[in-house]
C-alpha cells in the first residue's frame, strides 16, 4: 500500500509551501507600505502628501492622526485581552495535563493493551498534548495579532489610495487581506507539520497513535483562542459600535460613522480586534480542527497504526505520505492562491467601481477550478489505491483514492455554489 510519492517529497513539499505564504504575505505587506502617509515614512513611492489629485496635505495628516488612534486602541485591546487569556490557558493547561495523565496513574514506560499493541505511558501523553494545545493557543493568537496588525496598518494607505481612484484603493485592500490569509495558512501548516515530526522524532517514533492523539490539542487551542477573540472582540466591537451610534444620533444629530464623534474611534477599533483579529483566530481554529480530526481519524486506519476492536486487528503501514494527505492538500492551497491572487493584483485587477465584483468572483471561480485539478494529483499521488477504515460499528470498511477525491471535489464544488448563490440573493448586479 505505498503511496507514488516518497516521504521525502512530501516532508520537503509542506515547509516549502509554508515558507512561500510567509515570503508571499512578506511582499504584499512591503506593497502596501510603499502608500506612505507620513512625510517621516522611509518608502520609495511617491507621497501623497505631494500627490495630486486633491491629496492635501491636511486629510492626509488627519487620515494618519485616526489611523494611529485606532491602532492605539486595537493594540490595547488586545493586549489586555490576551494577558486573561495567557491565566486561562495557564490553568486550563494544568487541567489537561492532570486529566490525561492521571488516565494510568502519570506511567512512564509503554505498556500493551489487551490486543497486545503498545499504549504510550499517561505521563507523556499528557505532556505533549499539553504541549499541543499550547502551540494552537499560541499560533492562534498570533494569528489574530498580525491580521488585526496589517487591517490598522492599511486602513488609512486604503482610505488616501481612494482619492486617486477605485483601482489604487482596491490594489491597497486586497493585498492588505491577502496578507493576512497567507500568514495564517502558512504559519499554521509550518507549526503542525513541525510540531508532528518533532514529535515522533523525541518520543513516539512508530507510535502513530499516540501521536495523533496528542496531536488534537493542537485543534483544541487554536479553537479556544477563537473562543475568546470572536466572543470577547464581538462584544467590544458590538458595544461600541450601539453606543458610538446612540450618543451621535440621539443626543448631537451627527451622522453614523462621523469624524465628529470620538466613540467612531471605539466603534472603529472594535471592528478590528472582533471582525480582523477574532476572525483570524476563527479562521485558524478552523483548519487546525479539520486537520487534526483528519489525522486522528487516517492515524487509526490502515495507512496509520491500525487497529484493534475484539482482538480484530487492522495493520497498520505507517505510510507517511498519505497520513500527511490532509497536509498535502492545504499546502496545494497555498500554491494556488498564490497565482490566484496575483490574477487579481497584477494580471487583471480592476480598473473601475464595476470591475471589482466580477475580479472577486474570478478568484473564486478560478481557485476552484484549478485546486480541482491539483487535488486530482495529490490525491492519486499520495494516496494508495485502496486501504481499510474502521467504521462507527467496528466494521471494516475498503476506501479506494478516487472515493477520497470525489469527497474533496464536493466539498470544493459545494463553497464554490454556496458561495455564488448568496451571491445572487444578495448582490444589486442579479434581479429582482
Amino acid at each position: 500500500m505505498d503511496s507514488p510519492f516518497s516521504p521525502a517529497v512530501v516532508s520537503i513539499f509542506i515547509p516549502a509551501t509554508t515558507i512561500l505564504a510567509v515570503l508571499f504575505a512578506t511582499v504584499l505587506w512591503y506593497r502596501v507600505s510603499l502608500v506612505k502617509v507620513r512625510d517621516d515614512e522611509e518608502g520609495t513611492s511617491e507621497s501623497l502628501l505631494e500627490a495630486g489629485v486633491g491629496a492635501d496635505a491636511t486629510v492626509a495628516a488627519k487620515v494618519a492622526d485616526i489611523q494611529d488612534a485606532i491602532t492605539d486602541g486595537a493594540t490595547g485591546f488586545l493586549a489586555t485581552e490576551y494577558k486573561y487569556i495567557f491565566f486561562f490557558m495557564t490553568i486550563f493547561s494544568a487541567v489537561i495535563f492532570v486529566l490525561l495523565g492521571s488516565q494510568d496513574g502519570f506511567k512512564t514506560k509503554y505498556t500493551t493493551d489487551v490486543d497486545g499493541r503498545p499504549q504510550a505511558p499517561g505521563l507523556f501523553i499528557a505532556i505533549f498534548s499539553t504541549l499541543s494545545f499550547i502551540l494552537g493557543a499560541t499560533t492562534s493568537s498570533i494569528s489574530g495579532y498580525l491580521g488585526m496588525m496589517i487591517a490598522t496598518y492599511a486602513n488609512g494607505r486604503t482610505a488616501l489610495e481612494a482619492r486617486k481612484g477605485v483601482a489604487p484603493a482596491f490594489m491597497t485592500a486586497f493585498r492588505s487581506g491577502a496578507v493576512m490569509g497567507f500568514l495564517l495558512s502558512g504559519l499554521g501548516l509550518l507549526i503542525l507539520f513541525v510540531a508532528i515530526v518533532g514529535f515522533k522524532l523525541l518520543y513516539f517514533k512508530d507510535d502513530w497513535a499516540g501521536l495523533y492523539e496528542c496531536i488534537t490539542g493542537y485543534g483544541l487551542g487554536g479553537s479556544t483562542i477563537a473562543l475568546f477573540g470572536r466572543v470577547g472582540g464581538g462584544i467590544y466591537t458590538k458595544a461600541a459600535d450601539v453606543g458610538a451610534d446612540l450618543v451621535g444620533k440621539v443626543e448631537k444629530d451627527i451622522p453614523e460613522d462621523d469624524p465628529r464623534n470620538p466613540a467612531v474611534i471605539a466603534d472603529n477599533v472594535g471592528d478590528n480586534v472582533g471582525d480582523i483579529a477574532g476572525m483570524g483566530a476563527d479562521l485558524f481554529g478552523s483548519f487546525a480542527e479539520a486537520t487534526c480530526a483528519a489525522l486522528v481519524v487516517s492515524s487509526l486506519s490502515s495507512l496509520g497504526a491500525g487497529r484493534c476492536i475484539d482482538g480484530n486487528c487492522l495493520a497498520g503501514s505507517h505510510n507517511w505520505a498519505a497520513m500527511n494527505y490532509p497536509l498535502m492538500l492545504t499546502g496545494c492551497g497555498i500554491i494556488v492562491c498564490f497565482f490566484t491572487t496575483l490574477i487579481a493584483t497584477d494580471i487583471a485587477p480592476a480598473r473601475n467601481i464595476a470591475q471589482i465584483e466580477p475580479t472577486l468572483k474570478r478568484q473564486l471561480q478560478i481557485s476552484t477550478v484549478l485546486m480541482l485539478v491539483v487535488v486530482l494529483g495529490i490525491t492519486f499521488g499520495t494516496l494508495p489505491h485502496k486501504f481499510q477504515l474502521y467504521m462507527p460499528n467496528n466494521e471494516i470498511k475498503t476506501v479506494y483514492n478516487w472515493q477520497m477525491f470525489v469527497s474533496v471535489a464536493l466539498g470544493l464544488t459545494s463553497g464554490y455554489l454556496i458561495g455564488h448563490m448568496t451571491e445572487i440573493y444578495t448582490s444589486n448586479t442579479y434581479k429582482p
